[in-house]
């Protein structure tokens, strides 16, 4: 395991809540352009992991596209870790195909080089 000093950890630090900051300002979508790798693995909790930033630039759209209704979100802690952060968000949003959702989630993120090459969301 490799040790966090602290320039990497204000560097991790700043990205994660430049990142956390447009997606709470409605600017996600551009946001994933400029923040994830081209072959990032995003995956929902146990669920298959989605390889590559078009397959996951389609799940992302699908996603916000499918929000009829948005109260709030807001990140309610944060972690940095070797090359890795975590946030803990607070959702609350009604999906067309899942209805109202309201609940915690925790994003783990693995960077490299200043972008996302990994993401692993959890939540109940």
């Amino acid at each position: 395991m490799s040790k966090l000093d602290t320039d990497q950890a204000n560097t991790l630090l700043e990205l994660d809540t430049a990142l956390n900051e447009r997606i709470m300002s409605g600017d996600a979508l551009a946001a994933f352009e400029d923040y994830y790798s081209e072959d990032v693995v995003m995956q929902e909790n146990d669920a298959e992991p989605t390889v590559g930033k078009a397959a996951n630039r389609k799940r992302e759209n699908d996603f916000f596209s499918s929000i009829t209704a948005f109260r709030g979100a807001k990140v309610v802690a944060q972690a940095v870790g070797p090359d890795t952060t975590m946030s803990q968000w607070h959702m609350d949003y009604t999906h067309k195909d899942w209805g109202d959702r309201n609940y915690h989630q925790i994003a783990v993120r693995t960077w490299k080089d200043g972008k996302i090459v990994k993401e692993v969301f959890y939540y109940g």
